[in-house]
């Protein structure tokens, strides 16, 4: 396979390092590695654990922050990682969709920045625009009482302005790999912004590592110093991420909530089976239930951004209101999308796979699959933006006679089937009829 040419002995994505300290007294996981000359940490499958974040070594107004969020007890991948991270470890996450990863790292780093501040202290790769934007609002909030000075550097916005605000070394920098690649080759002085920096995560990990961001890695690793710790963290698993744990030796920590593609039990999965060409009519019919069904928004993902264009003027021409996101818009105008969904003054947005990694939207209720993914973990990144942080909700296939064997594709990965969707032919069609 291609994306297995990526990974090998020279990828420098785990840097060579002095041993680490041992965790502290107060992490709940030191006795999980009792042998320093082995090979990998694994935790599979492990119990949520009771617990808070003081006792996982974190920093009192770390910890009163969490709180002051709404954040009472930590998720079991924060139980497991935020320790190994204060340890000085390098870690692999591996969790579900909501189920706080992103709070998993960030904690140990503010941490870590309160006791020693400069910049640039942290760099977070990760595979897409909006993505970026959000996980600095979640910085902000989480260093709020640091005065946290955090850095969005994406395509589609002033290069100029980019580089002026590195100069300036902001605490934490949220770049997208392409553009940061780009400031990194373009201006002799940006290298050096990076010089002390001390963690590097890369978020959606297993997007982030696919063979079409190899070049643009290769230039971010060889700015950043050797002795950094490199975390990772991903819904799904790859086979580069398999392969830079059996190259990591003994320095990853690696937490597997789970073996092989998982969704949340509190998601409910159905699928609508209809005829290629009436696809639109039955959307129209779910979308026109909304209200019934009592979901409050919902994310409608397709396969390109043609298809979103167009499918968004077809709703739009049926009073509906409709937010449409996809790549071929400008960034202003894919904010602006994201901004009205969020706020509620939209309760629909169309959209390409952009939006189907990390992007936490609480009041999602419904996800519908326009277009069936091609592989099954986008499948699972994609229904991932409802049933979130332990709520409910539902995601709606919509499968037509060129999709099934993807379906059954989907369905063997998950280990489960997926519920037919209750819809009568003459309902359909009267709600036509009087639209």
């Amino acid at each position: 396979m291609d994306e297995e040419t990526l990974v090998d002995e020279n990828f420098p994505l785990f840097s060579k390092r002095k041993p680490t300290p041992k965790p502290s007294k107060n992490s709940t996981t030191t006795a999980q590695n009792p042998n320093p000359e082995q090979r990998l940490t694994r935790t599979t499958n492990p119990t949520s654990p009771s617990s808070t974040f003081a006792d996982l070594g974190l920093a009192e107004w770390a910890a009163q922050t969490c709180k002051e969020l709404g954040m009472r007890r930590p998720t079991p991948v924060q139980h497991h990682c935020i320790p190994r991270i204060l340890a000085g470890d390098d870690v692999l996450g591996l969790a579900q969709t909501g189920s706080g990863k992103t709070a998993a790292f960030a904690l140990p780093i503010l941490h870590r920045l309160a006791e020693d501040p400069f910049g640039v202290f942290a760099l977070v790769v990760t595979p897409t625009r909006e993505l970026a934007y959000q996980l600095a609002e979640q910085f902000r909030a989480l260093g709020s009482c640091l005065h946290l000075r955090c850095a969005v550097v994406v395509g589609g916005m002033d290069m100029i302005n980019q580089a002026q605000t590195l100069m300036q070394r902001p605490h934490v920098v949220i770049a997208t790999p392409g553009r940061v690649k780009v400031l990194l080759e373009q201006n002799p002085d940006i290298p050096a912004v990076f010089a002390r920096t001390k963690f590097l995560v890369l978020d959606e990990a297993d997007r982030v590592l696919d063979v079409g961001f190899e070049e643009e890695l290769r230039v971010v690793f060889q700015c950043l110093p050797k002795n950094r710790q490199t975390l990772l963290f991903s819904a799904t698993m790859t086979s580069d991420l398999q392969t830079l744990l059996e190259l990591s030796a003994n320095k990853a920590y690696f937490y597997e909530a789970y073996e092989g593609f998982k969704t949340v039990e509190s998601l409910k999965q159905q699928y609508i089976f209809v005829p290629k060409n009436v696809k639109d009519v039955y959307l129209l019919h779910i979308l026109s239930k909304m209200e019934e069904m009592g979901i409050r928004s919902a994310i409608i993902f397709v396969s390109t951004c043609r298809s979103c264009h167009l499918l968004s003027l077809l709703l739009e021409e049926l009073d509906l209101e409709v937010a449409a996101l996809h790549s071929f818009k400008s960034q202003s105008l894919r904010l602006a999308a994201v901004h009205r969904f969020k706020s509620g003054q939209v309760p629909i947005l169309l959209a390409t796979d952009v939006a189907s990694r990390g992007l936490d939207i609480p009041t999602v209720d419904l996800v519908v699959n326009y277009d069936i993914p091609r592989y099954p973990r986008d499948y699972v990144h994609r229904v991932g933006r409802t049933a979130r942080a332990g709520r409910g909700g539902l995601s709606l296939s919509i499968v037509t006679q060129n999709d099934v064997d993807l379906i059954h594709e989907i369905e063997a990965v998950l280990g489960k089937q997926l519920d037919k969707f209750d819809c009568k032919e003459k309902e359909v069609l009267d709600n036509i009829t009087k639209a």
